[in-house]
């Protein structure tokens, strides 16, 4: 069976004129979801402090199994201080630059074209000790922590020029069953 271009939506794709075979079927079918393109520096754009964060999938289109963002942090940023997330795995492929990657009692750095996976309630901290940007790619599953940047990014927005505080990051990790400055117990 071949495919038309008209089971594709791009994000940069508003309108919703075309059809496809899935607009034929019967109504008790169920509802097909089109593949959706995230094209090149496309994507809802997040400002965190000096984090730059793209979304590519917020959960949306996958009943929330998976989510993902493009990271880009600039030299000598912590993208994260130690945590770890009690319900949820992240991944993390290094696609420029270099991070240093906190976790199992020990530092370690990850290169461009590294993947590292973090498994739920697994501490670790993210930096980039490097003299420039590090880009990652980040997924969550499943995807609910996005909704964590998007919280983050709407409290900077209300105060641009005023970096959030610990106090505050931990609050809003909480919410998405993520711990902060701690491991899990043992």
């Amino acid at each position: 069976m071949a495919i038309s271009s008209s089971h594709f939506k791009t994000a940069d794709d508003n309108s919703d004129s075309s059809s496809s075979l899935s607009d034929f079927l019967p109504s008790q079918a169920p509802d097909r979801q089109r593949v959706h393109i995230v094209r090149a520096k496309r994507g809802d754009e997040l400002r965190i402090g000096e984090l730059t964060c793209r979304v590519m999938e917020d959960g949306t289109r996958t009943e929330n199994r998976f989510g993902a963002l493009e990271f880009t942090i600039p030299p000598g940023t912590t993208m994260s201080d130690l945590h770890y997330h009690g319900m949820h795995d992240e991944t993390f492929l290094v696609m420029q630059g270099s991070i240093k990657v906190r976790a199992g009692g020990k530092t370690t750095e990850a290169k461009a074209g590294d993947y590292i996976v973090m498994p739920a309630r697994e501490p670790h901290a993210i930096s980039n000790a490097s003299d420039a940007d590090a880009v990652v790619f980040n997924t969550f599953t499943p995807a609910h922590y996005i909704n964590y940047f998007k919280m983050l990014a709407n409290m900077q927005r209300h105060r641009p020029k005023e970096m959030l505080n610990e106090r505050e990051i931990e609050h809003a990790m909480a919410r998405y069953a993520t711990m902060y400055g701690v491991g899990p117990a043992k």
